[in-house]
């Protein structure tokens, strides 16, 4: 077996705890397989900033182009926030920059309901008990990345421009991933825009319908945002995969959480190609924040992570039956009543943790 190197960056805040439980879980999953797996460390964003002054180096840029996978804590904090550093928006984000360097565009955001999460959840009885939402953004393109233009305007007062760019290209592959990812599932897939209203989203809308023909067993639905924001909530079951640009698909994937009763729940994968059942370089992470507020009181909730290791098994180390066994051990210690504040329970990060690694053995 090939040895994989996996580039890990613990973040802020809360990162480095849930990361450190997260390992755990992936050195107690792998323990008896054939997994060769070699882990180095880096800093990123906040934590690089301190230690180099810059979000991002570009030693670490090169770590991350030649990893099979990196593994990246929650990253950010108000310390930071207003810091500007010369360059695009991606400068002023060290996990953007990442994302934009490794070309990974394909942000794979599912959310599911879990045993015994219903209650945590507003749905009623009956309504999101089954749902399982795979929310595919868009990452290195749209508002998050177009630079402002020189465009004269007639404001008074303070004024701000963001632009909101994609090209034909950049929508097609990102519609490719979510039909491929359709496939695999059940095989429907929503994609959300405001065609209604923006140019760049009538071309989202027409490219998007172009891939389908290319995909006839994938039932295409066109929504546009703001009302598939709405069904998904009050219909949650019907949905399967959801495309939207960066800033849509932003919104919509923390929507989901929703049916799984906490964000600490959501891991994430961004991937350097569509999924195409081998393995792709990727980026994981797990969608909460810092959290910095929690930092340091080890309450964090690390599903998310663990979860992300989970992907990563799945799309990067081509190890979807180790996958398959982390989720079926957080499955069941949910189901066991085990929980974190978040969750309205009393577990600590590290009880978490320990309630994964006894079930993996089950």
């Amino acid at each position: 077996m090939p040895t994989h190197d996996i580039l890990v960056l613990p973040g802020d805040g809360i990162g480095p705890e849930v990361m450190q439980a997260a390992l755990a879980v992936l050195d107690a999953a792998t323990e008896n397989s054939d997994l060769e797996l070699r882990l180095s460390f880096d800093l990123l964003h906040g934590a690089a900033w301190e230690r180099y002054g810059a979000f991002c180096r570009e030693e670490t840029v090169a770590a991350a182009l030649t990893a099979d996978a990196v593994l990246a804590g929650a990253v950010g904090g108000p310390r930071w926030d207003n810091i500007r550093v010369p360059g695009g928006p991606e400068m002023q984000d060290g996990l953007m920059r990442l994302r934009k360097e490794l070309r990974a565009y394909a942000g794979l955001r599912p959310a599911r309901a879990w045993p015994g999460s219903h209650s945590r959840t507003p749905f009623r009885p009956g309504l999101a008990e089954t749902a399982d939402i795979l929310v595919l953004r868009e990452m290195c393109g749209g508002v998050m990345f177009a630079l402002p233009r020189g465009q004269e305007t007639r404001a008074t007062g303070r004024y701000a421009l963001d632009t909101a760019a994609y090209s034909e290209g950049e929508i097609r592959r990102i519609a490719e991933a979510g039909f491929r990812l359709a496939r695999g599932r059940r095989g429907r897939m929503v994609s959300a825009d405001k065609a209604n209203v923006m140019e760049s989203y009538r071309l989202w809308r027409a490219v998007v319908g172009e891939v389908a023909a290319d995909y006839p067993d994938v039932r295409l639905t066109h929504m546009y945002a703001d009302n598939c924001a709405y069904q998904m909530m009050r219909r949650p079951q019907d949905f399967d995969v959801v495309i939207g640009c960066n800033l849509i698909g932003d919104f919509l994937s923390d929507l989901a959480a929703v049916v799984s009763g906490s964000l600490g729940l959501l891991p994430s994968a961004c991937l350097r190609g569509a999924p195409h059942g081998g393995p792709v370089p990727g980026i994981y992470e797990p969608v909460h924040g810092s959290a910095p507020d929690i930092a340091g009181k080890g309450i964090a909730n690390p599903i998310g992570m663990i979860l992300s290791i989970a992907m990563m098994l799945e799309h990067s180390l081509d190890a979807p039956d180790i996958a398959r066994k982390i989720e079926a051990a957080v499955g069941q210690a949910l189901a066991d009543g085990v929980a974190t504040p978040d969750l309205d329970g009393t577990a600590s990060t590290s009880d978490m943790t320990a309630a994964v690694i006894e079930r993996l053995g089950a």
